[in-house]
């Protein structure tokens, strides 16, 4: 994708996103000078948004990424152990067993998602399958199933609502405080309309730079404690294992990837941005609880 069909993109949906909270102030008769309505409309928004994530995050992951169901029965050894190793989990576990699915991707990757821990799919990467073994794909299935047990996925979409609402709102509060500095005694001038929601995507943007930093303290936190899950559930040493074997086997995605906060493995230079802690980090929290 262009960088100028992304800047269209970018647009278009912020836009959109005006004239639907424009829409819902008149039918609901909320007044926008309101903090508190402006307030109730961004919660509206940002937690209402993150929200219909969560709901189709199953769906548009298979449909993204052409994830195959592993069905009783297949012929495939690994992916008939994978079934079974999760099945068993599940069921240790107390929850409905996760639909599970291989992708096509030379990366040695998985990733767990869905609405509930009664509702989820766990997709791993037909790299992933090659070049692990099965006690390693084992730690790997129960990293992912730690992540569904856990409530990681309810737990950043709440995060995510939260930000996305305070976000939005105190980008709209700044930028009618800017518009009022602006304007004279005869209340003219001030940024104008297009002025007002160039400043108000300008602020977005910065402020959620900034709220992106305690949510990737948090995610690096969710993979720490994944890692110890699946450690306790099949041995410390097959998760490390597993963590080596993915560490040599990164291939970066060309295209654009929703889920590499979801992913087990994501190689991007560890800063305060960082969704994952380094692989290094990692092995070493688990060779500490051996």
């Amino acid at each position: 994708m262009t960088f100028l069909k992304r800047i269209g993109i970018f647009l278009l949906t912020n836009l959109l996103v005006m004239a639907a909270i424009g829409i819902i102030v008149n039918l609901l008769g909320i007044r926008m000078d309101g903090l508190w309505g402006l307030l109730i409309l961004c919660a509206l928004f940002g937690m209402g948004g993150s929200f219909i994530s969560l709901l189709l995050s199953k769906s548009m992951a298979k449909w993204g990424y052409k994830v195959q169901i592993i069905k009783p029965g297949t012929t495939n050894p690994k992916a008939a152990y994978l079934l079974a190793t999760i099945e068993g989990m599940a069921n240790q576990q107390g929850i409905k067993t996760p639909e599970v699915g291989i992708y096509n991707s030379k990366d040695a990757n998985a990733f767990a998602t869905g609405a509930s821990a009664n509702n989820a799919l766990i997709a791993f990467s037909s790299g992933i399958i090659d070049r692990l073994s099965e006690d390693e794909l084992a730690a790997v299935a129960g990293h992912e199933l730690s992540h569904i047990t856990n409530g990681d996925m309810v737990t950043m979409t709440l995060l995510m609502g939260i930000v996305n609402t305070f976000v939005m709102f105190f980008a709209r509060v700044i930028a009618f405080a800017i518009d009022n500095s602006l304007r004279g005694d005869n209340r003219g001038g001030g940024l104008g309309y297009f002025g007002y929601f160039i400043v108000v995507m300008l602020l977005q943007n910065g402020l959620m730079l900034l709220a992106y930093i305690p949510i990737s303290a948090y995610s690096r936190m969710r993979e720490f404690r994944a890692d110890a899950g699946a450690a306790s559930l099949t041995g410390a040493i097959p998760m490390i294992e597993a963590l080596k074997k993915i560490s040599q086997a990164y291939y970066p995605e060309k295209r654009s990837d929703s889920y590499a906060m979801a992913k087990i493995s994501n190689r991007r230079k560890v800063s305060l941005f960082s969704t994952h802690p380094s692989m290094e980090a990692r092995i070493e929290r688990l060779q500490a609880i051996m």
